[in-house]
């Protein structure tokens, strides 16, 4: 086992104290600090600390494939990491966006490589030919938008809002309340003229603000207040329009949320632990200045409404670990959960590898002969030959979220 040094990313959207504060840094940041990516993404590996000095973790894997990740993943997976770990801090909304299926991404790779796009390119939707199912646990109370909400309750929002100029938007999936209707409208949004959409938001935020003036506590009151707080951060922008069709979700520390090919979404507000397939496919919708291929997202999108279900943690026999459970055959995401009054110990699923990162308090790591000390903020790398992990509380409690490969799909 080895120290891992994630790979820190400045976007706008991030925070200045929170990733920082977690790793025991000062604070604030000279920069928006938004993920410390903890894998072996070829956009920006992470480092494993050996004897002989860093070494990025993409090419220790990519030397002796087996060795660290053992035979069952690279039979299923390749000479990969099939997962990226990230810690994420949001202070400011993410883009609205989606993510391709397997097949989508592998035939959108190819055909932006056949027309020469450059990877680096701006106007490049497909970084790699993965797919990206992904799933968030919260570490603070964390707040986002995820999947399209049932067709009758969007009109009960919309005319809730109370502005004449979205009646006929609300008649358009009033007519037809499914997947179809949520399509046309999302579609109609999106690809408003400016000078229509330039005058059509600002009768909107009048509308929201109205309805909190007289119901604070109303039915909509956190899709409405949500809407006023995109608007501020992206003025003008269609994307607002489009928070308005979908699931306002706000998760506790420790619950979790997955998301499947083709959800729409937009991580608002928090800091979480993220895992993923191994890519960096990203199809946007809005609240951004970045490209956004409507066409192409709309290819992706997979407009049938959906109870986004918040995902609660299943415990281990012998208590201490909480299982994420998820379809993604990629990952397997557990918390572990350690205090001196027990359980105090663990034993880590001999199946490896597994990446640990500590949200939390301090632990005392054992393999074989080797041990170490993991801290808050510190993650370390746990190669497929090496022998069992056993994780031992200090003097006080600590959290530990354990990462490692899932079940192949036969």
């Amino acid at each position: 086992m080895h120290r891992l040094e994630g790979a820190l990313r400045s976007y706008a959207w991030g925070s200045r104290t929170a990733i920082a504060q977690l790793r025991g840094l000062p604070v604030p940041t000279a920069h928006p600090e938004a993920e410390l990516w903890l894998g072996a993404h070829p956009g920006d590996p992470a480092r494993v600390i050996t004897d002989e000095g860093p070494r990025s973790l993409l090419d220790l894997v990519h030397s002796e494939p087996e060795r660290q990740l053992g035979k069952r993943s690279v039979e299923a997976f390749g000479e990969r990491l099939p997962f990226l770990l990230k810690l994420l801090a949001s202070e400011e909304p993410l883009s609205l966006q989606a993510h391709p299926s397997a097949e989508q991404a592998w035939e959108g790779f190819a055909r932006e490589n056949e027309v020469g796009i450059p990877l680096e390119s701006s106007v490049r939707n497909y970084k790699d030919a993965s797919h990206k199912p992904e799933l968030v646990v919260a570490l603070s109370r964390f707040h986002a938008l995820a999947g399209f909400r049932d067709p009758q309750r969007t009109v009960k929002l919309l005319e809730a809002i109370a502005v004449p100029e979205l009646q006929p938007y609300a008649g358009l999936i009033a007519g037809q309340p499914d997947s179809d209707g949520l399509r046309a409208l999302f579609t109609t949004w999106i690809t408003l003229p400016q000078p229509v959409l330039g005058a059509l938001m600002p009768r909107v935020l009048d509308g929201c603000v109205d309805y909190l003036s007289n119901t604070r506590d109303g039915e909509f009151a956190a899709e409405v207040r949500t809407a006023l707080e995109l608007s501020e951060v992206y003025p003008g922008d269609a994307g607002v329009l489009a928070a308005l069709l979908l699931n306002r979700v706000t998760l506790e520390p420790g619950q979790g949320l997955y998301l499947d090919a083709g959800n729409l979404h937009a991580y608002l507000h928090g800091m979480a632990v993220e895992i993923m397939a191994n890519s960096d496919n990203v199809l946007r919708g809005g609240l951004t200045p970045k490209h956004v291929d409507v066409p192409e997202l709309l290819r992706v999108l997979d407009f049938d409404t959906v109870d986004i279900p918040i995902l609660e943690a299943q415990v281990r026999p012998g208590g201490g670990e909480f299982v994420y459970s998820t379809p993604a055959p990629e990952f397997v995401l557990a918390r572990i959960d350690l205090s001196p009054d027990g359980p105090a110990e663990h034993r880590l699923d001999s199946e490896g590898p597994h990446i640990l990162l500590c949200t939390s308090g301090s632990v005392e790591l054992r393999c074989g002969t080797d041990g170490l000390e993991l801290s808050q903020g510190n993650a370390v790398w746990i190669a497929a030959e090496d022998p069992e992990v056993v994780v031992t509380a200090g003097t006080e409690c600590a959290q530990l979220f354990s990462a490692r490969v899932g079940s192949p799909i036969a």
